[in-house]
């Protein structure tokens, strides 16, 4: 039997719609350029209307990113106008998570593991982006760096939507999440509108 949710839509549809929320955010940057991000992991939180739902949100909105950043020509406006968004958008969805989320997770000694393995993740993502950044879009070895970038960022999602998600779901009342969603959406907006494009080539 299907699950329903408390609007009276079948849980399917919801998630349906709240991928596709994310897609079409990722769409309005390159409307002519598609955007193929596949099947994704299973999560409960897609369509959630509290905090997680947000953050999936958002991480089908980068998914649909990447994806068109990976199908995108060298050199191409398009190349560098997503990847612009990607910067901003990924900067600003850690810096809000971190803030609304992970520093609440920390404080708890059940889930503090998972707090610091998803705030270092987000560090090794951010000297990543620095890293293409500073290198020359246009060029082949541009393109191998970005799927690295790729894979590590879908593997972190993944992590997150599928075990510390849950795991600090346990640990939040209704109250905190509803809490947690205002402070990050507070946040995401003054982080995107001051986000820089940091270029930092890695030496390693």
């Amino acid at each position: 039997m299907t699950a329903i949710n408390t609007a009276g839509k079948s849980a399917s549809v919801v998630e349906k719609a709240a991928k596709a929320k994310g897609i079409a955010k990722a769409k309005a940057v390159a409307p002519d350029h598609a955007a193929r991000i596949g099947s994704t992991p299973a999560t409960k939180f897609r369509g959630d209307p509290a905090i997680f739902g947000q953050l999936v949100e958002d991480h089908d909105r980068h998914r649909a990113l990447l994806a068109m950043i990976a199908d995108s020509d060298a050199g191409s406006k398009d190349r560098t106008r997503l990847f612009k968004e990607l910067n901003r958008e990924l900067k600003a969805h850690a810096a809000a998570e971190e803030q609304a989320l992970w520093s609440s997770v920390l404080r708890n000694p059940k889930t503090t593991d998972d707090g610091r393995h998803a705030v270092a993740e987000h560090k090794q993502i951010d000297d990543m982006l620095a890293d293409l950044a500073a290198r020359d879009m246009g060029k082949k070895g541009w393109l191998k760096r970005f799927a690295a970038l790729k894979d590590k960022y879908l593997h972190h999602i993944r992590e997150e939507e599928q075990e510390q998600f849950v795991a600090a779901e346990k640990t939040l009342s209704d109250a905190d999440k509803r809490y947690m969603l205002r402070v990050f959406n507070a946040r995401k907006r003054a982080e995107k509108a001051a986000a820089k494009l940091d270029k930092k080539i890695r030496l390693k």
